[in-house]
């Protein structure tokens, strides 16, 4: 019933989206529309990529999934920055931690909870996620808003060049450790077991194919939905910050959200963990030290400085999602706390 809903949506909002920007529609409802549309796309990017887990097993379908779901997020921001909206960029990188970690992992410990009293997942990838979490946000996120409190414009650019820099080689060596040299050494049988439980919907190739198409459409859309933002804001009063941090964050990371809470109903938490956390790593280890240097290519750059308010709601995050996941194992209540903290947080954004 979700799938055809979707399917309707797509068929309706693609066409009306293309047409809506040739006719210049009131910046409102194409706002609605565009966001409608790009949602709707992402379900099907979240199918093809549950398809491609099955058949590459959870991590690489983990990771395949916060690929595909961050570029859209990804693609947004590069419009975004193109058109100088850099707090609204910061404030989706904000939103993208806070949604994944909160939102997406309180869904879906809060959903698979109802189903199943106790669920499991690798200790190993959650101790190592932890470590890697309190690196990517609070020393390379906190060290520069500290160390640039006295620094020039110039410095503080090259110090967000040099730590965006060191992100992304160690991003890199990471997936290289997981997916190369480490791969298998650390798995579970509960990994083993849901490898093999059930039949893709697609096949690899279609799946793939699926992907690509879904990720040019939303490109497209993605770049005249960045235009509508300064006339929302006006009319709901929104500011900037807010629009990032949540209705950006929100939209531009659909696919994983669908994803990973379906992953979790299933009783594949493997699958729904790497989504949720491993999508929040390539944002804070890849996305963003990638914004960063595309930044320089554009009218205004973009240092890796982000808000007090920001910074701490990140931080905060990043310690809750530790202690309630290196355990290995969660329950609905770990999620609703979860998602409380979401809550907490964007009545806070909401108001500044």
């Amino acid at each position: 019933m979700t799938n055809k809903i979707f399917m309707l949506m797509t068929l309706i909002g693609v066409p009306l989206s293309f047409i809506g920007t040739l006719m210049h529609w009131s910046n409102g409802i194409l706002f609605i529309l565009y966001c409608l549309t790009i949602i709707a796309l992402a379900s099907f990017m979240g199918r093809a990529t549950e398809s491609l887990a099955i058949v590459a097993g959870p991590r690489i379908g983990g990771l395949l999934n916060a690929t595909f779901g961050n570029a859209v997020e990804l693609i947004i921001s590069i419009f975004a920055l193109k058109a100088g909206l850099v707090g609204v960029v910061l404030a989706s990188l904000t939103g993208s931690v806070l949604g994944n970690l909160l939102l997406v992992a309180g869904l879906s410990f809060f959903i698979g909870g109802l189903k199943y009293k106790r669920q499991e997942f690798n200790v190993y990838d959650a101790r190592h996620n932890s470590g890697l979490l309190m690196f990517a946000v609070i020393v390379a996120f906190v060290i520069p808003a500290v160390f640039t409190l006295n620094m020039s414009e110039g410095k503080t650019l090259t110090l967000s060049v040099g730590i965006s820099s060191t992100l992304i080689v160690l991003y890199l060596a990471a997936l290289f450790f997981k997916l190369v040299t480490h791969r298998g050494v650390y798995q579970t049988t509960n990994d083993i077991d849901t490898h093999d439980e059930e039949e893709p919907e697609w096949g690899k190739w279609k799946a793939i194919a699926v992907l690509a198409i879904a990720t040019i459409i939303v490109a497209y859309i993605s770049e005249h939905l960045v235009h509508t933002f300064e006339f929302v804001a006006e009319s709901f009063g929104w500011t900037e910050l807010f629009i990032g941090v949540i209705i950006v964050a929100i939209v531009g990371n659909a696919a994983e959200h669908a994803s990973a809470v379906l992953m979790a109903f299933k009783n594949k938490m493997d699958v729904a963990v790497e989504i949720a956390i491993g999508s929040t790593l390539q944002v804070a280890m890849f996305v963003a030290p990638v914004l960063v240097i595309v930044s320089l290519f554009f009218n205004q750059s973009m240092p890796l400085i982000f808000s007090w308010p920001e910074l701490i709601a990140m931080v905060s995050s990043v310690l809750l999602m530790v202690v309630i996941s290196n355990d290995g194992e969660t329950n609905w209540f770990e999620g609703l706390t979860l998602l409380a903290a979401y809550v907490i947080m964007g009545i806070g954004f909401f108001l500044l």
